[in-house]
């Protein structure tokens, strides 16, 4: 029996993204307003991408630590562009402990100076890099933390907009600018290749216009990712910040010329955002599907047991055919396998499992066993006639790690198909494309053109574009690096121009 969720993308997308968070139990609202709980499977995808990008950090020579979460106000009012950009969104400790009065706990003892609960860490690690910098000798600097960011949303979205949530960041300083933005750049280029090579989610990658920068930045650069609904969703960003923070926080070194000077700084990072980025990406209308990568379990083996006297025989097979599986690697790593012997039917483990994603679904019975067989379930092809096989148990297990990197492979295809097909060129005036945009985005059928995608069209930079765009509700996502270099007329005003920029609705 087909168990669809309740909501479709074509029929209610933001319905359908709540459905797929909650039937794949991967997430839910937590009692402490705008936040949320990250379950076990959700959890486990963050790990995955955790671990798989902390191991590209460390090659790079970057090393881990950790800062604190309450920083004083007086850090964030030493830069006033950056306080400015975070503002409304910051979280204050004003009170160091609680008092009972009339039967209520109140605060009491209000602090000297209030703490800011960490919206990003700029400010307190230069306060670090202005200790720990002295000489040239002592540059570079390259360090990055994993921790928890706490911004004031308004209406908060399970992993894609919440009071608190979980992410990387890094932070480094250089004896030279060249250095800072070769450093800006290739942590750029690290996102692209973990958005691509391991969510399986094409991205397009440029710079963000300047209304659109970080707060204190120089230059901002994203990796944008499109959804299937036709929305942008900024996957990362890496920022050259100059000398901006190294000014206010006194980040300053003797150069080789025995001249004081100040360092150049950048900082990057990505969250649990990302997993929003991942569900939007490859969901479909039964639930969530993960790609190989990063499923906390790969392989999910389902007991199909209809005789009590059976079990035995069938919990034996399977494992000794975990014994062999374990001994594969795909993508060079230890392979992930669950046996769920929980006591519910096979078929409810079966749809519990298609709902979380798992990319590759077993179901042994006496059957199986006693013909060396298994029934072997992909969740990409979930509906297809390809959608079940039965294979010979020594087959599947031998070909396991080619059958996992052939998934990944088409679900970023998939992903990469549809990103290509939904951005329009041909939209060349502001005519065009406000019409273009008066339209309501819906889903995007696989392979099929959207009503509402991405627009790659002319953008003049105008001072006024910023109020234009903020009427219509849409934001250039990105300056393309692969500019065209033609003249053209700008979408927003009309005028004269010669800059490519990337125009869609966000998340």
């Amino acid at each position: 029996m087909k168990m669809a969720l309740k909501n479709t993308r074509a029929g209610n997308y933001p319905e359908w993204y709540q459905n797929v968070v909650s039937e794949a139990d991967m997430a839910e609202n937590s009692s402490s307003p705008g936040c949320m709980v990250i379950k076990p499977w959700g959890y486990g995808i963050w790990e995955r991408i955790r671990d798989v990008f902390d191991e590209k950090i460390k090659s790079t020579d970057h090393e881990n630590c950790y800062f604190p979460m309450f920083i004083p106000l007086s850090f964030f009012q030493k830069e006033a562009e950056h306080v400015d950009g975070f503002a409304k969104e910051m979280a204050v400790v004003t009170h160091s402990r609680l008092s009972m009065k009339d039967g209520k706990l109140v605060p009491d003892s209000e602090l000297d100076e209030p703490l800011i609960v960490r919206p990003t860490s700029e400010a307190i690690i230069a306060d670090s890099f202005s200790k720990w910098v002295k000489s040239y000798r002592d540059l570079p600097v390259l360090v990055n933390q994993w921790a928890n960011v706490v911004r004031w949303e308004m209406r908060p979205r399970l992993f894609l907009r919440t009071r608190e949530f979980l992410w990387q960041e890094g932070h480094t300083a250089h004896a030279t600018p060249q250095e800072a933005e070769e450093e800006t750049t290739r942590m750029l280029e690290a996102y692209r290749d973990l958005c691509e090579n391991t969510l399986a989610m094409p991205v397009l990658v440029g710079r963000k216009p300047e209304h659109e920068k970080f707060p204190g930045a120089v230059d901002t650069y994203c990796v944008e990712a499109m959804m299937q609904d036709g929305k942008a969703l900024q996957a990362g960003t890496s920022h050259f910040l100059g000398q901006n923070f190294a000014k206010s926080a006194n980040i300053s070194f003797v150069n080789k010329n025995n001249q004081q000077e100040y360092a150049y700084t950048s900082s990057w990072g990505v969250s649990t955002r990302l997993i929003g980025g991942v569900i939007m990406t490859h969901a479909d209308d039964e639930g969530m599907v993960v790609p190989p990568k990063i499923a906390p379990y790969q392989i999910v083996i389902v007991p199909v047991v209809k005789k009590a006297e059976d079990e035995q025989d069938i919990m034996n097979y399977i494992g000794q055919l975990v014994a062999v599986l374990k001994l594969q690697t795909p993508f060079g790593e230890k392979i992930r396998i669950k046996v769920d012997k929980r006591d519910k039917t096979s078929v409810d483990k079966f749809w519990e499992w298609t709902r979380k994603g798992a990319p590759v679904i077993c179901e042994i019975g006496k059957r199986d066993v006693d013909s060396a067989k298994v029934m072997v379930k992909e969740r990409l092809k979930l509906g297809t006639s390809e959608g079940k096989e039965i294979v010979d148990s020594a087959e599947f297990a031998n070909t396991i790690a080619e059958r996992l990197e052939a998934i990944q492979e088409a679900m970023f295809n998939r992903a990469k198909d549809r990103l290509e097909h939904n951005i329009r060129t041909d939209i060349t005036t502001p005519e065009q494309f406000n019409a273009y945009f008066a339209e309501s985005n819906t889903w995007i059928e696989d392979g099929k053109q959207g009503k509402v995608a991405f627009v790659r069209g002319k953008w003049s930079g105008d001072a006024n574009s910023e109020e234009l765009l903020k009427a219509m509700k849409i934001t250039i996502r990105c300056i393309p690096f692969d500019q065209s270099g033609s003249e053209g007329t700008c979408l927003l005003t009309g005028k004269p121009a010669t800059m490519d920029g990337i125009y869609a609705r966000s998340y």
